[in-house]
């Protein structure tokens, strides 16, 4: 089972997200904000990151490359989840260091695809089938 940190400031997007994703059998640890998600990535060693753009303490960008700079957390996929759909939003969270990213409001069969997606690279990467 899969561990994912979910790094979101709205209580309510934080547990509509972690409890759907519970439920397709993923285990859940949260973050409030950019410090603490730093904190927690550490911490936990999830298998991926979810992290909010928007963030208190420190944004999400910010959090993200203190995660990517950190050799022990460098490898963990982190997924950009972001309200902000500006054209170079994208460009700006992949320079952040994030492996992906995804729009708000989430649809769920996209998310999911692209957590699979990045779970299934770490796999294949560290040649574990």
């Amino acid at each position: 089972m899969a561990k994912i940190l979910i790094v979101e400031d709205n209580e309510m997007n934080r547990d509509m997200l972690s409890r759907r994703l519970e439920r397709k059998g993923y285990q859940i640890v949260m973050a409030v904000d950019g410090g603490e998600g730093v904190e927690k990535a550490t911490s936990e060693t999830p298998d991926l990151i979810l992290m909010d753009m928007s963030l208190p303490v420190l944004d999400g960008w910010e959090a993200t490359r203190r995660v990517k700079a950190n050799p022990a957390t460098s490898g963990i996929p982190v997924i950009a989840l972001t309200a902000h759909a500006m054209a170079g939003d994208r460009d700006k969270t992949i320079e952040a260091g994030c492996d992906d990213y995804d729009t708000k409001p989430i649809d769920l069969a996209r998310l999911l695809g692209k957590i699979e997606a990045q779970l299934q690279k770490v796999k294949d990467a560290s040649g574990v089938a």
